[in-house]
């Protein structure tokens, strides 16, 4: 049964690495809108404060006098994308920690709200951010969800994960999420399963915090995913990565959370209906800005600039920063939304056969 697993998350993998080969593009320009109006606006702030071995997302370490032209370069692609004719009603802020500057990030969504007609806010956040006067700015800014990257309650797992000195205890986490709660309309804690060195009484007792002590509205426990790009400083500071145990802890993890939360997701918890993580399950289509953002427009993937400096002499000089495309095929995108869907709990075998034949 283990090697069948392997060779399927092998597969997977592959095929996904084949999914993702964008082709380069030297100046190309975002598309005026199409027949399908994106719902989704999804803006990406890399800056971090700590850099965490296992994270693969896009971040660089907070640097004030760069991350305050970014925000500039990220206004006028806000506007660049409204002159284009967008109309996003959703914003989801992602990073990087989107709060390192709680202003700057204010001033986005007043931009944002003033262009267009947003009438949700989904923000990502650190627990040492989770201050009345932190909190206070992105009430007063429009945020209805805030997601709070918690992973672990350990103290132990949270030192090798280099986030134990920056970034709190378990014990300070848990009277900052407390204190949190009920500021928006959802509180959301993000969480990861089946770290090295992780063992399932230490993931009962993270499940057993959620559940029984904080009572979140809203947790998204997630497995450990690696890249090739962590996993020499992964393996250095966190210990050996094994899929030993990844089936038996989300089991374990499906079985408490049903306790007290109905599924949103394959795994996200929630108590009442609300904005999800995984924005892109229900709109398949839509629009991001910042570096390294992506878009998904008419059957086409689009990639900004990765590299920040870029960005910022694209969006100034030239008024676009994408590099890069990928046109999916029917039967590419048909796949691309049968598995977006799956992951959302649903099959409507009516809309594919509709969409795609």
């Amino acid at each position: 049964m283990k090697a069948a697993e392997w060779l399927l998350d092998a597969y997977l993998k592959r095929s996904y690495a084949r999914q993702m080969y964008f082709q380069l593009g030297a100046a190309m320009a975002l598309p005026q809108v199409g027949p399908i109006q994106p719902a989704v606006l999804y803006i990406h702030i890399p800056f971090c404060e700590s850099l965490c071995p296992f994270c693969s997302f896009h971040r660089v370490r907070l640097a004030l006098p760069k991350a305050r032209i970014y925000f500039k370069a990220l206004h006028q692609e806000l506007r660049i994308v409204a002159d284009k004719g967008y109309q996003p009603s959703i914003v989801y802020i992602g990073g990087g920690t989107p709060t390192v500057l709680p202003e700057e990030l204010a001033a986005t969504l007043d931009l944002a709200h003033a262009l267009f007609p947003i009438r949700q806010v989904s923000v990502e956040t650190n627990p040492n951010h989770l201050r009345d006067d932190v909190l206070a700015v992105l009430k007063t800014a429009g945020v209805h969800r805030l997601s709070v990257g918690i992973q672990t309650f350990d103290d132990a797992l949270l030192k090798n994960m280099g986030r134990y000195a920056p970034y709190g205890s378990g014990a300070q986490n848990r009277e900052r999420l407390q204190f949190a709660q009920g500021w928006f309309d959802t509180l959301n804690v993000d969480m990861i399963f089946n770290l090295p060195g992780q063992s399932e009484q230490s993931l009962m007792r993270d499940l057993e915090t959620l559940v029984d002590e904080i009572r979140v509205d809203q947790a998204s426990l997630y497995p450990l995913m690696t890249s090739r790009r962590t996993d020499k400083a992964m393996y250095k500071t966190m210990g050996p990565y094994s899929l030993d145990h990844e089936k038996q802890f989300y089991e374990r993890v499906r079985r408490e959370m049903a306790r007290d939360y109905k599924l949103s997701s394959v795994w996200c918890f929630s108590r009442t209906k609300g904005l999800i993580d995984e924005y892109i399950i229900a709109d398949t289509s839509y629009i991001g800005v910042g570096s390294g953002a992506f878009s998904y427009l008419d059957g086409v993937m689009y990639a900004n600039t990765f590299a920040i400096n870029r960005y910022v002499h694209m969006i100034t000089a030239m008024g676009r920063a994408l590099t890069a495309y990928r046109v999916l095929q029917n039967y590419e995108q048909a796949r691309y939304d049968l598995v977006m869907n799956l992951f959302g709990l649903s099959l409507p075998k009516d809309v594919f056969r509709r969409k795609y034949g």
